[in-house]
């Protein structure tokens, strides 16, 4: 009975993960550049099965592999990194990656600490100085590994696919395009951004720039509210399950203890 009370209640705790996951994915369905996230769950540990076969332990008992938990594992919270679509801005300094790759970001926290970050938002301004920077007022960075400076009294401002920059027909810098092996050793940081774990390797970036473009969000919003919905209905099940066990528990502390 208590095994059934434990299994509903790890129930509600992963639909209310997913529940959590959800409603930071609708949040962010107007974000640029956003990357959706979802939750795997799984059921007790699969080594179990492996145990009961071991046959490397002697004698006629299986070796002993601790208390088995019927309730549902919350399992890893991952990014898809799928592409989201992209939008006609016309802006000069809105610019969008299609392919994979990220733009490289020098990023500097409120302690004034600097650091390499990644993002797929290009929504980039121009400051009076002629940097290149986020929204965030972070600088967007060259491949020379340079901050980009650009010249503020130019007439005509020009991106090509390679990410370089061209002022009145004179090349004036080139973004920084970073991809890598596993997006597994990436993590969200904040603010759009991206920050890379140990064990990264780079590779060759293969997307291209647009100009005049940002990337949209990668999140459906009809998806992710019949995905709300359905969540909602197998967490309403779950409490369900603990009233009928509760109600069942009351019967054998109250009734059948008489007896």
């Amino acid at each position: 009975m208590v095994k059934g009370l434990y299994t509903a209640y790890t129930g509600m705790r992963n639909e209310q993960r997913r529940m959590d996951i959800l409603t930071n994915n609708l949040a962010n369905s107007d974000t640029t550049g956003f990357k959706k996230e979802g939750a795997t769950s799984q059921a007790f540990d699969s080594l179990l099965a492996y145990r009961i076969k071991d046959l490397s332990t002697p004698g006629l008992d299986a070796k002993h592999i601790g208390d088995m938990s019927l309730g549902v594992k919350i399992g890893e919270v991952y990014t898809d990194y799928t592409q989201g679509p992209l939008k006609v801005t016309d802006n000069t300094f809105d610019i969008a990656l299609a392919g994979e790759g990220f733009f490289t970001i020098e990023f500097t926290n409120k302690a004034g600490e600097t650091s390499t970050l990644y993002t797929r938002d290009g929504n980039f301004n121009m400051t009076k100085e002629g940097y290149l920077v986020t929204q965030d007022g972070d600088f967007v960075m060259g491949t020379n590994g340079q901050r980009i400076q650009l010249q503020t009294t130019a007439a005509e401002t020009q991106i090509d696919r390679g990410g370089r920059i061209y002022q009145d027909g004179v090349l004036r810098g080139q973004l920084q395009i970073t991809d890598f092996e596993n997006y597994d050793y990436l993590e969200k940081y904040g603010e759009n951004l991206y920050r890379p774990l140990d064990g990264i390797t780079e590779r060759e970036a293969t997307a291209e720039t647009r100009q005049g473009y940002l990337e949209a969000s990668n999140v459906q919003t009809v998806y992710e509210m019949v995905q709300m919905i359905a969540t909602t209905r197998a967490y309403e099940t779950n409490q369900k399950v603990i009233q009928a066990h509760n109600d069942t528990l009351q019967i054998a502390a109250n009734q059948i203890g008489k007896l």
